[in-house]
């Protein structure tokens, strides 16, 4: 598996999606954002990582869900109601 800075990866185990920031011989330094929004660090051996499989239009589709949610309701028309006071 050829691996180069930016690729996001995963643990052939499971867990976080893991991005490389440095390739060396046989292993990769990762970064990974945890659940409670720590940053870790962690160099890697290649063989226990493999390429993650990103759909684009998923974070499309999760941009567009929170997006509606800050916008509010639409009428029938499409236009935005309006709270009332």
């Amino acid at each position: 598996m050829e691996l180069k800075p930016g690729d996001v990866v995963l643990l052939k185990s499971g867990g976080h999606p893991l991005t490389v920031v440095e390739v060396n011989d046989d292993k990769a330094v990762c970064l990974w954002m945890g659940g409670d929004g720590d940053l870790f660090r962690e160099t890697l051996p290649l063989v226990a990582l493999e390429s993650a499989e990103i759909d684009p239009e998923d974070d499309e589709e999760e941009d567009d869900e929170e997006d509606d949610e800050d916008e509010g309701e639409e009428n029938d028309d499409g236009r935005k109601k309006r709270k009332v006071a």
